[in-house]
Protein backbone atom coordinates (compact mmCIF):
# COMPACT_ATOMS: atom_id res chain seq x y z
CA UNK A 1 0.00 0.00 0.00
CA UNK A 2 1.19 3.72 -0.61
CA UNK A 3 1.68 5.50 2.62
CA UNK A 4 1.45 8.74 0.56
CA UNK A 5 -2.11 8.01 -0.56
CA UNK A 6 -4.00 10.93 0.98
CA UNK A 7 -7.73 11.24 1.58
CA UNK A 8 -9.99 12.90 -0.60
CA UNK A 9 -13.62 13.71 0.32
CA UNK A 10 -16.81 14.75 -1.85
CA UNK A 11 -20.46 15.27 -1.35
CA UNK A 12 -22.81 15.65 -4.22
CA UNK A 13 -26.18 18.21 -2.73
CA UNK A 14 -28.57 16.84 -5.03
CA UNK A 15 -32.81 17.33 -5.34
CA UNK A 16 -33.47 14.13 -3.88
CA UNK A 17 -29.95 12.69 -2.09
CA UNK A 18 -27.26 13.89 -0.57
CA UNK A 19 -24.18 11.61 -1.47
CA UNK A 20 -21.08 11.46 0.80
CA UNK A 21 -17.93 9.65 -0.70
CA UNK A 22 -14.49 8.97 0.47
CA UNK A 23 -11.14 7.77 -1.71
CA UNK A 24 -7.69 7.81 -1.70
CA UNK A 25 -5.57 9.66 -4.12
CA UNK A 26 -2.03 8.59 -5.10
CA UNK A 27 0.76 10.65 -6.31
CA UNK A 28 0.05 9.15 -9.73
CA UNK A 29 -3.31 10.81 -9.74
CA UNK A 30 -5.01 7.67 -9.80
CA UNK A 31 -8.15 7.48 -7.08
CA UNK A 32 -9.45 4.36 -5.23
CA UNK A 33 -13.34 4.83 -3.76
CA UNK A 34 -13.06 3.33 -0.13
CA UNK A 35 -16.76 4.07 0.42
CA UNK A 36 -20.29 5.91 -0.50
CA UNK A 37 -22.84 6.62 1.56
CA UNK A 38 -26.35 8.50 0.98
CA UNK A 39 -29.46 10.52 2.57
CA UNK A 40 -32.69 11.76 0.92
CA UNK A 41 -32.64 15.55 0.82
CA UNK A 42 -35.34 17.90 1.04
CA UNK A 43 -33.38 20.78 1.37
CA UNK A 44 -32.59 21.71 -2.46
CA UNK A 45 -34.94 22.10 -5.47
CA UNK A 46 -33.77 22.04 -9.35
CA UNK A 47 -30.42 21.89 -8.13
CA UNK A 48 -30.10 24.74 -5.96
CA UNK A 49 -30.24 24.79 -1.71
CA UNK A 50 -33.33 26.40 -0.53
CA UNK A 51 -33.42 25.22 3.36
CA UNK A 52 -29.83 25.71 4.90
CA UNK A 53 -30.98 24.04 7.76
CA UNK A 54 -32.39 21.06 6.30
CA UNK A 55 -29.58 20.83 3.87
CA UNK A 56 -26.85 21.13 6.97
CA UNK A 57 -28.71 18.43 8.68
CA UNK A 58 -28.58 16.01 5.51
CA UNK A 59 -24.81 16.84 5.33
CA UNK A 60 -23.71 15.96 8.81
CA UNK A 61 -26.13 12.76 8.93
CA UNK A 62 -24.50 11.41 5.69
CA UNK A 63 -20.99 12.63 6.42
CA UNK A 64 -20.95 11.11 9.96
CA UNK A 65 -22.26 7.16 9.13
CA UNK A 66 -18.84 7.58 5.93
CA UNK A 67 -16.96 8.22 8.52
CA UNK A 68 -18.09 5.42 11.18
CA UNK A 69 -17.61 3.29 8.33
CA UNK A 70 -14.63 3.89 7.05
CA UNK A 71 -13.16 5.11 10.60
CA UNK A 72 -11.41 8.36 9.51
CA UNK A 73 -11.78 11.37 9.61
CA UNK A 74 -13.16 13.93 6.91
CA UNK A 75 -12.19 17.41 7.05
CA UNK A 76 -12.02 18.72 3.85
CA UNK A 77 -14.60 18.18 0.48
CA UNK A 78 -15.29 19.17 -2.87
CA UNK A 79 -18.81 19.93 -3.54
CA UNK A 80 -20.42 19.84 -7.10
CA UNK A 81 -22.38 22.60 -8.18
CA UNK A 82 -25.73 22.92 -10.81
CA UNK A 83 -29.06 24.23 -10.97
CA UNK A 84 -30.35 26.77 -13.02
CA UNK A 85 -27.94 29.59 -11.00
CA UNK A 86 -24.97 28.06 -13.31
CA UNK A 87 -24.65 29.32 -16.79
CA UNK A 88 -21.98 28.77 -19.51
CA UNK A 89 -20.41 31.00 -22.89
CA UNK A 90 -17.73 30.67 -25.18
CA UNK A 91 -14.76 33.42 -24.91
CA UNK A 92 -11.82 34.70 -26.82
CA UNK A 93 -9.38 36.82 -26.28
CA UNK A 94 -6.05 36.97 -27.70
CA UNK A 95 -2.72 39.06 -26.86
CA UNK A 96 0.77 40.15 -28.99
CA UNK A 97 3.91 38.41 -28.39
CA UNK A 98 7.80 39.85 -29.25
CA UNK A 99 8.92 38.16 -32.38
CA UNK A 100 12.17 37.47 -31.15
CA UNK A 101 10.55 35.16 -28.20
CA UNK A 102 8.60 31.62 -28.00
CA UNK A 103 5.15 31.86 -26.81
CA UNK A 104 5.57 30.48 -22.96
CA UNK A 105 3.54 29.13 -20.36
CA UNK A 106 3.29 32.42 -19.13
CA UNK A 107 2.19 33.35 -22.02
CA UNK A 108 -0.56 31.10 -21.82
CA UNK A 109 -1.44 32.19 -18.10
CA UNK A 110 -1.83 35.60 -18.59
CA UNK A 111 -4.20 34.74 -21.99
CA UNK A 112 -6.49 32.57 -19.60
CA UNK A 113 -6.12 35.72 -17.09
CA UNK A 114 -7.26 37.61 -19.48
CA UNK A 115 -10.30 35.13 -20.43
CA UNK A 116 -11.93 36.37 -17.11
CA UNK A 117 -12.54 39.94 -17.87
CA UNK A 118 -16.23 39.47 -19.65
CA UNK A 119 -19.24 41.39 -18.68
CA UNK A 120 -21.37 39.83 -15.67
CA UNK A 121 -24.41 40.83 -14.06
CA UNK A 122 -25.04 41.81 -10.43
CA UNK A 123 -24.01 39.08 -8.26
CA UNK A 124 -22.44 36.94 -10.72
CA UNK A 125 -18.64 34.93 -10.75
CA UNK A 126 -16.95 32.85 -13.07
CA UNK A 127 -16.52 29.33 -11.67
CA UNK A 128 -14.87 27.82 -14.98
CA UNK A 129 -12.38 28.72 -17.26
CA UNK A 130 -11.59 26.03 -19.45
CA UNK A 131 -8.97 25.84 -22.64
CA UNK A 132 -10.18 24.39 -25.89
CA UNK A 133 -8.07 25.57 -28.32
CA UNK A 134 -5.91 28.10 -29.47
CA UNK A 135 -4.73 29.78 -32.60
CA UNK A 136 -0.95 31.41 -33.89
CA UNK A 137 -1.31 33.78 -36.51
CA UNK A 138 -4.75 32.43 -37.93
CA UNK A 139 -3.34 28.96 -37.86
CA UNK A 140 -6.47 27.40 -35.47
CA UNK A 141 -6.68 24.05 -33.94
CA UNK A 142 -3.41 24.58 -31.72
CA UNK A 143 -3.88 22.21 -28.51
CA UNK A 144 -0.35 23.44 -26.80
CA UNK A 145 1.36 26.05 -28.80
CA UNK A 146 4.27 26.55 -25.88
CA UNK A 147 7.59 26.81 -27.98
CA UNK A 148 6.06 27.58 -30.87
CA UNK A 149 6.90 31.38 -32.91
CA UNK A 150 4.63 33.69 -33.53
CA UNK A 151 2.99 37.07 -33.19
CA UNK A 152 -0.65 36.93 -32.27
CA UNK A 153 -1.95 34.07 -30.20
CA UNK A 154 -5.57 33.64 -29.81
CA UNK A 155 -7.20 31.20 -27.14
CA UNK A 156 -10.71 30.11 -27.31
CA UNK A 157 -12.40 29.52 -23.50
CA UNK A 158 -15.37 27.91 -21.93
CA UNK A 159 -16.43 29.67 -18.94
CA UNK A 160 -18.69 28.67 -16.65
CA UNK A 161 -20.41 31.35 -14.33
CA UNK A 162 -22.44 30.79 -11.33
CA UNK A 163 -24.30 33.41 -8.78
CA UNK A 164 -22.45 34.05 -5.33
CA UNK A 165 -25.81 33.80 -3.86
CA UNK A 166 -25.72 30.11 -4.68
CA UNK A 167 -22.08 29.85 -3.92
CA UNK A 168 -22.49 31.48 -0.63
CA UNK A 169 -25.11 29.26 0.62
CA UNK A 170 -23.32 26.33 -0.74
CA UNK A 171 -20.21 27.05 1.46
CA UNK A 172 -23.10 27.93 4.78
CA UNK A 173 -24.05 24.65 4.06
CA UNK A 174 -20.03 23.06 4.55
CA UNK A 175 -19.12 24.86 7.22
CA UNK A 176 -22.33 24.75 9.35
CA UNK A 177 -21.69 21.25 9.27
CA UNK A 178 -18.07 20.96 10.30
CA UNK A 179 -16.20 20.93 6.86
CA UNK A 180 -14.18 22.85 5.05
CA UNK A 181 -14.51 23.49 1.30
CA UNK A 182 -11.69 22.38 -0.91
CA UNK A 183 -13.68 23.91 -4.19
CA UNK A 184 -16.36 23.76 -6.38
CA UNK A 185 -16.71 21.68 -9.21
CA UNK A 186 -19.74 22.16 -12.08
CA UNK A 187 -21.11 19.01 -12.18
CA UNK A 188 -21.81 18.15 -15.55
CA UNK A 189 -18.30 18.18 -15.95
CA UNK A 190 -17.81 16.05 -12.98
CA UNK A 191 -20.24 12.94 -14.26
CA UNK A 192 -18.65 13.27 -17.44
CA UNK A 193 -15.10 12.27 -15.80
CA UNK A 194 -16.90 9.48 -13.85
CA UNK A 195 -18.92 7.78 -17.14
CA UNK A 196 -16.24 8.80 -19.89
CA UNK A 197 -13.54 7.40 -21.54
CA UNK A 198 -10.70 9.14 -22.83
CA UNK A 199 -11.89 7.95 -26.59
CA UNK A 200 -15.18 9.37 -26.20
CA UNK A 201 -13.78 12.57 -24.87
CA UNK A 202 -11.43 12.56 -28.52
CA UNK A 203 -14.34 11.19 -31.04
CA UNK A 204 -16.98 13.68 -29.78
CA UNK A 205 -19.59 12.47 -27.27
CA UNK A 206 -22.59 13.77 -24.99
CA UNK A 207 -23.01 13.56 -21.64
CA UNK A 208 -26.79 13.77 -20.48
CA UNK A 209 -26.81 12.96 -16.39
CA UNK A 210 -30.96 13.38 -15.55
CA UNK A 211 -30.88 13.63 -12.03
CA UNK A 212 -34.20 14.16 -9.76
CA UNK A 213 -34.09 18.65 -10.52
CA UNK A 214 -31.88 19.01 -13.34
CA UNK A 215 -30.37 17.39 -16.30
CA UNK A 216 -26.85 18.04 -17.01
CA UNK A 217 -25.17 17.87 -20.14
CA UNK A 218 -21.87 18.36 -21.26
CA UNK A 219 -20.44 18.33 -24.80
CA UNK A 220 -16.35 17.03 -25.38
CA UNK A 221 -14.83 16.94 -28.47
CA UNK A 222 -10.92 16.11 -29.40
CA UNK A 223 -10.29 15.66 -25.41
CA UNK A 224 -11.83 19.18 -24.69
CA UNK A 225 -15.43 20.57 -22.99
CA UNK A 226 -17.10 22.14 -25.86
CA UNK A 227 -20.66 23.19 -24.06
CA UNK A 228 -21.90 22.71 -20.64
CA UNK A 229 -25.99 23.41 -19.59
CA UNK A 230 -27.88 22.84 -17.28
CA UNK A 231 -31.85 22.14 -17.70
CA UNK A 232 -33.82 22.41 -14.76
CA UNK A 233 -36.07 18.95 -15.41
CA UNK A 234 -35.28 15.78 -14.17
CA UNK A 235 -36.44 12.80 -12.70
CA UNK A 236 -39.08 14.34 -10.35
CA UNK A 237 -41.34 16.23 -13.02
CA UNK A 238 -41.45 12.96 -14.27
CA UNK A 239 -42.88 11.91 -11.01
CA UNK A 240 -45.20 14.98 -10.69
CA UNK A 241 -47.10 14.20 -13.97
CA UNK A 242 -47.44 10.65 -13.06
CA UNK A 243 -48.85 11.72 -9.44
CA UNK A 244 -51.41 13.99 -10.78
CA UNK A 245 -52.24 11.98 -14.29
CA UNK A 246 -53.01 9.05 -12.32
CA UNK A 247 -54.23 10.83 -8.49
CA UNK A 248 -51.70 9.46 -6.62
CA UNK A 249 -49.61 10.23 -3.67
CA UNK A 250 -45.82 11.48 -4.62
CA UNK A 251 -44.20 8.32 -2.85
CA UNK A 252 -46.50 5.83 -4.82
CA UNK A 253 -45.78 7.58 -8.02
CA UNK A 254 -42.22 7.35 -7.61
CA UNK A 255 -42.63 3.62 -7.06
CA UNK A 256 -44.74 3.27 -10.10
CA UNK A 257 -41.99 5.08 -12.16
CA UNK A 258 -38.93 3.33 -10.78
CA UNK A 259 -40.74 -0.06 -10.78
CA UNK A 260 -43.08 -0.51 -14.28
CA UNK A 261 -42.41 2.48 -16.20
CA UNK A 262 -40.90 2.68 -19.72
CA UNK A 263 -39.91 6.25 -21.79
CA UNK A 264 -41.51 4.40 -24.93
CA UNK A 265 -45.44 3.57 -24.46
CA UNK A 266 -45.54 2.08 -28.40
CA UNK A 267 -42.96 -0.96 -26.65
CA UNK A 268 -45.49 -1.82 -23.39
CA UNK A 269 -48.25 -4.41 -23.82
CA UNK A 270 -51.84 -3.47 -23.68
CA UNK A 271 -53.16 -5.35 -21.15
CA UNK A 272 -50.45 -5.55 -18.64
CA UNK A 273 -52.31 -3.40 -15.89
CA UNK A 274 -50.75 -2.85 -11.74
CA UNK A 275 -52.73 -2.31 -8.51
CA UNK A 276 -52.36 0.15 -6.00
CA UNK A 277 -53.63 -0.20 -2.29
CA UNK A 278 -55.76 3.07 -1.72
CA UNK A 279 -56.07 4.76 1.42
CA UNK A 280 -58.21 3.31 4.49
CA UNK A 281 -61.75 3.48 2.72
CA UNK A 282 -60.52 3.54 -0.59
CA UNK A 283 -60.83 1.33 -3.34
CA UNK A 284 -57.49 0.13 -4.79
CA UNK A 285 -56.33 1.11 -8.49
CA UNK A 286 -55.38 0.06 -11.27
CA UNK A 287 -53.01 1.75 -13.65
CA UNK A 288 -52.89 0.69 -17.16
CA UNK A 289 -49.22 -0.21 -18.04
CA UNK A 290 -49.27 1.72 -21.20
CA UNK A 291 -50.77 4.42 -19.75
CA UNK A 292 -48.49 4.89 -17.20
CA UNK A 293 -45.51 4.69 -20.55
CA UNK A 294 -47.21 7.65 -22.45
CA UNK A 295 -47.47 10.10 -19.31
CA UNK A 296 -43.52 9.14 -19.06
CA UNK A 297 -42.68 9.23 -22.51
CA UNK A 298 -44.04 12.93 -22.63
CA UNK A 299 -42.39 14.56 -19.96
CA UNK A 300 -39.39 12.82 -21.06
CA UNK A 301 -39.51 13.76 -24.44
CA UNK A 302 -39.67 17.25 -23.68
CA UNK A 303 -36.14 17.07 -21.61
CA UNK A 304 -34.43 15.35 -24.42
CA UNK A 305 -35.81 18.27 -27.34
CA UNK A 306 -33.51 20.91 -24.19
CA UNK A 307 -30.58 18.26 -24.66
CA UNK A 308 -31.13 18.08 -28.62
CA UNK A 309 -31.24 22.13 -28.43
CA UNK A 310 -28.07 22.48 -26.37
CA UNK A 311 -26.47 19.95 -28.93
CA UNK A 312 -27.97 21.99 -31.86
CA UNK A 313 -26.48 25.35 -30.49
CA UNK A 314 -23.27 23.95 -29.53
CA UNK A 315 -22.55 23.23 -33.31
CA UNK A 316 -21.18 20.06 -32.69
CA UNK A 317 -23.63 17.88 -33.76
CA UNK A 318 -21.84 16.61 -37.12
CA UNK A 319 -18.88 15.71 -34.79
CA UNK A 320 -19.77 13.12 -32.09
CA UNK A 321 -18.89 10.28 -33.66
CA UNK A 322 -19.39 8.56 -30.19
CA UNK A 323 -22.75 9.31 -29.91
CA UNK A 324 -24.90 9.97 -26.03
CA UNK A 325 -24.10 8.49 -22.91
CA UNK A 326 -26.90 8.80 -20.36
CA UNK A 327 -26.47 8.51 -16.74
CA UNK A 328 -28.10 9.25 -13.22
CA UNK A 329 -31.07 8.12 -11.96
CA UNK A 330 -32.85 8.92 -15.25
CA UNK A 331 -30.67 6.52 -17.08
CA UNK A 332 -32.29 3.75 -15.12
CA UNK A 333 -35.64 4.01 -16.36
CA UNK A 334 -36.22 1.66 -19.26
CA UNK A 335 -35.88 1.99 -22.49
CA UNK A 336 -35.12 5.43 -22.37
CA UNK A 337 -32.14 5.17 -24.36
CA UNK A 338 -34.38 4.09 -27.62
CA UNK A 339 -36.01 7.28 -26.67
CA UNK A 340 -32.94 9.67 -26.66
CA UNK A 341 -31.46 7.54 -29.81
CA UNK A 342 -34.99 8.60 -31.58
CA UNK A 343 -35.28 12.13 -30.78
CA UNK A 344 -31.35 13.44 -31.69
CA UNK A 345 -30.59 10.41 -33.91
CA UNK A 346 -27.60 9.52 -32.29
CA UNK A 347 -26.50 5.92 -30.76
CA UNK A 348 -27.17 5.91 -27.06
CA UNK A 349 -25.17 4.21 -24.19
CA UNK A 350 -25.85 3.97 -20.46
CA UNK A 351 -23.30 5.45 -18.38
CA UNK A 352 -21.93 3.36 -15.07
CA UNK A 353 -19.15 4.43 -12.72
CA UNK A 354 -18.02 0.80 -12.81
CA UNK A 355 -14.44 1.21 -12.73
CA UNK A 356 -14.65 2.77 -9.69
CA UNK A 357 -17.26 0.99 -8.09
CA UNK A 358 -16.41 -2.23 -8.91
CA UNK A 359 -14.93 -3.07 -5.33
CA UNK A 360 -17.87 -1.35 -3.86
CA UNK A 361 -21.16 -2.69 -2.70
CA UNK A 362 -22.78 -1.06 -4.75
CA UNK A 363 -25.28 -3.39 -7.57
CA UNK A 364 -24.28 -2.36 -11.34
CA UNK A 365 -27.44 -1.48 -12.13
CA UNK A 366 -27.79 1.34 -9.13
CA UNK A 367 -24.23 2.86 -10.10
CA UNK A 368 -25.79 5.75 -12.33
CA UNK A 369 -27.40 7.13 -9.25
CA UNK A 370 -23.69 8.13 -8.04
CA UNK A 371 -22.11 9.32 -11.12
CA UNK A 372 -21.98 12.98 -10.01
CA UNK A 373 -20.26 11.73 -6.38
CA UNK A 374 -17.75 9.72 -8.36
CA UNK A 375 -16.89 12.45 -10.52
CA UNK A 376 -16.14 14.78 -7.78
CA UNK A 377 -13.61 12.53 -6.59
CA UNK A 378 -12.11 11.61 -10.79
CA UNK A 379 -12.76 15.74 -11.41
CA UNK A 380 -11.21 16.91 -8.46
CA UNK A 381 -8.04 14.91 -8.75
CA UNK A 382 -8.55 16.42 -12.73
CA UNK A 383 -9.06 19.66 -11.88
CA UNK A 384 -6.86 20.15 -8.81
CA UNK A 385 -3.52 19.29 -11.72
CA UNK A 386 -4.86 21.60 -14.79
CA UNK A 387 -5.72 24.53 -12.26
CA UNK A 388 -9.18 24.26 -13.50
CA UNK A 389 -10.73 24.64 -10.08
CA UNK A 390 -10.76 28.43 -8.67
CA UNK A 391 -8.94 28.67 -5.54
CA UNK A 392 -10.19 31.47 -4.11
CA UNK A 393 -13.78 31.45 -5.41
CA UNK A 394 -14.68 33.35 -2.06
CA UNK A 395 -12.94 34.47 1.26
CA UNK A 396 -12.55 31.82 3.74
CA UNK A 397 -13.48 33.21 7.39
CA UNK A 398 -10.29 33.04 9.36
CA UNK A 399 -10.16 29.67 11.47
CA UNK A 400 -8.42 29.44 14.90
CA UNK A 401 -5.39 27.49 14.19
CA UNK A 402 -5.30 24.33 16.05
CA UNK A 403 -2.22 21.77 16.69
CA UNK A 404 -2.58 19.50 13.72
CA UNK A 405 -1.82 15.64 14.52
CA UNK A 406 -1.90 12.62 12.62
CA UNK A 407 -4.03 10.05 12.17
CA UNK A 408 -3.09 6.74 10.34
CA UNK A 409 -6.35 4.44 9.92
CA UNK A 410 -6.47 1.87 7.68
CA UNK A 411 -3.20 2.95 6.26
CA UNK A 412 -4.39 6.26 5.19
CA UNK A 413 -2.71 9.60 5.99
CA UNK A 414 -5.40 12.01 7.32
CA UNK A 415 -4.89 15.29 9.30
CA UNK A 416 -7.44 16.58 11.51
CA UNK A 417 -7.92 20.44 10.69
CA UNK A 418 -10.59 21.21 13.48
CA UNK A 419 -12.33 18.85 16.20
CA UNK A 420 -16.44 18.41 15.43
CA UNK A 421 -16.85 19.91 18.79
CA UNK A 422 -15.19 23.24 17.62
CA UNK A 423 -17.51 26.11 17.32
CA UNK A 424 -18.97 26.79 13.69
CA UNK A 425 -16.67 29.53 11.65
CA UNK A 426 -18.80 32.55 11.44
CA UNK A 427 -19.33 33.18 7.39
CA UNK A 428 -19.68 37.03 7.63
CA UNK A 429 -16.49 38.67 9.21
CA UNK A 430 -15.17 42.37 9.77
CA UNK A 431 -15.80 44.80 12.70
CA UNK A 432 -17.53 47.07 10.27
CA UNK A 433 -19.92 44.72 8.91
CA UNK A 434 -20.77 43.72 12.94
CA UNK A 435 -21.36 47.03 13.32
CA UNK A 436 -23.54 47.91 10.68
CA UNK A 437 -25.40 44.52 11.70
CA UNK A 438 -25.69 45.82 15.23
CA UNK A 439 -27.40 48.81 14.27
CA UNK A 440 -30.24 47.15 12.08
CA UNK A 441 -30.97 43.99 14.38
CA UNK A 442 -33.93 42.53 13.45
CA UNK A 443 -34.20 43.64 9.86
CA UNK A 444 -31.89 40.61 8.84
CA UNK A 445 -32.45 37.23 10.12
CA UNK A 446 -29.44 35.15 9.94
CA UNK A 447 -31.49 31.98 8.94
CA UNK A 448 -32.78 33.53 5.99
CA UNK A 449 -31.54 32.04 2.29
CA UNK A 450 -29.89 34.30 0.14
CA UNK A 451 -31.54 33.69 -3.18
Amino acid sequence: MNQEAKLVAAIDIGTTKVVAIAGRRYPDGEVEILGVEKTPSTGVKRGVILNIEETVSAIREVVSRLETRLDVRIGEVYVGMAGYSMKSLTNRCYRFIDSNKEISTFDLEELRKDSHKISLEPGEKVIHVIAQDYSVDNEHGERNPVGMAGHRLEGYYHVVIGRMTAIKNIEKCIHRAGLQLKGIILEPLASAHAVLTKDEMEGGVVMVDIGGGTTDLAIFQNGVVRHTAVIPFGGNVVTNDIKEGCSLLFKQAEMLKVQFASAMSSLVREDLYVSIPGMPGWEAKEISFRNLAAIVQARMEEIIEYVAHHIEKSGYYDRLSMGVVVTGGGALLKDIAHLIKLKTGLEVRIGRPSRYLGTTDIAPDQMPFYSTAVGLLVGASEYAAKQVVEAKLFEMPPVAEQPQKEEVRRTVRTKTTKPKSEKEPTLYTGDLFEAIKNRIAGIFDEKDVEM
